[in-house]
C-alpha cells in the first residue's frame, strides 16, 4: 500500500535554518542510514530472489532521476540525520552514469559515508572509478567457490566476474571489503567453511545472511532455511570462532554478530534476520527506486516522496512528510507472528 503523504495536519514547528530533526519513531529509535535503491533491474535471476524469466521492471519515467536523488539525499543529511547511503538495487551498477551519481553525492556537505551492495558483475572495469569518485566501500553478493553452483543458484555463468570484481575492489582501496553469502539447504550449505576460509585468505570480511522472505515467487519456507545455529556449528566443524568482547561492545545498530576467527585478527559476521531479529537497535530507512520510503524491509506500507518532488513541494514539506513516515515504523517485522505476510514488494524492487 503507498501512502500518498502532503502537509500533515498536525505536526510540531518546522526547525530553524540550519537545525537538524530526528527521524524518529515511536519506540525510540532513529534513522540515520539511508539504503538507496537506484534500479529494480537485475542481471542475475537468484533462486531465492526471482524467477528465471525475471519480473515487469518499472518504467523509466517511473524512476527517479539522478537530480530527484541528490535533491532527497540532500534533504536527508542536511535536515534529518542521515550520516550513511548505501547504494542498492536491484543492481545498481546497471545505473546509467552511477560515478557521476556518486560524485554528486559525495560533495554533499555534510558529506554522508558512501557504501553500494552489488552482486560484482561488471565491478572489475569500474572500482577504481568508483573510489576517484567518492565511494567508500563496497559489499558484494557471492553465495559459492563453485562455478557450477553459481549457475545453478543464479541460472548465470558470471562466477569468474565476480571474483575479479571483488579483487579490484580490493586493489581499490574499497575498504573493509564485505562479501555476502546467503546459503540454501541441499545446494551450497556444505561450503560454508570453505567460503571462510576463503574470505580469510583474500582479506575479505564475510557475513553469512538468513534466507529472508522477500522471494518475489513467495516460496520461502522457515523449514528450509539455514538458520545462523547451523551457520555456525558448520563453521566450528573446522574453526574456533569466539565473540570479542571489543566486538559485541561496538555492535550498536550493525546488523551482524562478529566472530573472531581464533588465530586470526579476523572476523566472520552472521546476519540472523529471522531467528534472531534486531528490530530494536534499526537504524535504517529505506528508498525505492520509484520514490517510496519504506521503513523496514518487510513492511507493507510505503509512504510517497516522489509525488511530492514533482508536485512542486518544498524542501520542507518533503522533511515533514518524511519525518511522519518515520514516526509510523512498526516496533518489529514480525516474522513469527502467525499473521505474518511477506511484502508484495520482492527484495529487487525494495533495495538491501
Amino acid at each position: 500500500m503507498t501512502v500518498l503523504l502532503g502537509l500533515p495536519g498536525l505536526r510540531a514547528p518546522r526547525p530553524g535554518v540550519g537545525e537538524v530533526r530526528a527521524l524518529a519513531d515511536a519506540y525510540g529509535r532513529v534513522a540515520s542510514d539511508l539504503r538507496l535503491s537506484l534500479t529494480d533491474r537485475c542481471n542475475l535471476r537468484c533462486t531465492y530472489c526471482m524467477p528465471a524469466e525475471g519480473l515487469d521492471w518499472l518504467g523509466r519515467d517511473e524512476l527517479l532521476d539522478d537530480d530527484e536523488i541528490v535533491r532527497l539525499v540532500q534533504i536527508g543529511v542536511e535536515r534529518l540525520g542521515i550520516t550513511t547511503v548505501r547504494l542498492t538495487g536491484g543492481e545498481p551498477l546497471l545505473r546509467r552514469g552511477l560515478e557521476g551519481l556518486v560524485t554528486r553525492l559525495a560533495s554533499l556537505d555534510p558529506r554522508p559515508a558512501l557504501a553500494l551492495t552489488t552482486n560484482g558483475i561488471g565491478l572489475a572495469p569500474r572500482a577504481a572509478g568508483l573510489a576517484a569518485a567518492g565511494l567508500d566501500r563496497i559489499n558484494v553478493s557471492l553465495d559459492t567457490l563453485d562455478p557450477d553452483v553459481f549457475a545453478r543458484m543464479t541460472r548465470r555463468r558470471r562466477h569468474g566476474d565476480v571474483l575479479e570484481g571483488i579483487r579490484a575492489a580490493r586493489a581499490a582501496g574499497l575498504a573493509p571489503l564485505k562479501m555476502n553469502t546467503v546459503l540454501m539447504r541441499g545446494v551450497n550449505d556444505h561450503e560454508a567453511p570453505a567460503l571462510l576460509r576463503w574470505a580469510l585468505e583474500e582479506g575479505v570480511q564475510l557475513r553469512f545472511i538468513e534466507q529472508m522472505p522477500l522471494d518475489a515467487q513467495h516460496g520461502w519456507r522457515r523449514t528450509e532455511m539455514v538458520t545462523a545455529a547451523e551457520i555456525l556449528a558448520r563453521l566450528r566443524t573446522e574453526f574456533d570462532l569466539v565473540v570479542d568482547p571489543a566486538h559485541a561492545a561496538a555492535r550498536g545498530s550493525a546488523p551482524a554478530e562478529l566472530f573472531r576467527v581464533v588465530g586470526t585478527q579476523q572476523t566472520v559476521g552472521v546476519i540472523a534476520s529471522v531467528t534472531q531479529p534486531f528490530c530494536g537497535s534499526c537504524d535504517r530507512v529505506r528508498l525505492t527506486a520509484d520514490g517510496q520510503i519504506r521503513t523496514c524491509l518487510f513492511a507493507r506500507e510505503e509512504s510517497d516522496l516522489r509525488s511530492l518532488l514533482r508536485g512542486g513541494a518544498d524542501d520542507a514539506t518533503i522533511a515533514d512528510a518524511w519525518v511522519v513516515a518515520m514516526a509510523g515504523k512498526q516496533p518489529g517485522h514480525g516474522i513469527d507472528d502467525p499473521s505474518f505476510l511477506q511484502p508484495d514488494r520482492p527484495m529487487s524492487a525494495i533495495g538491501g
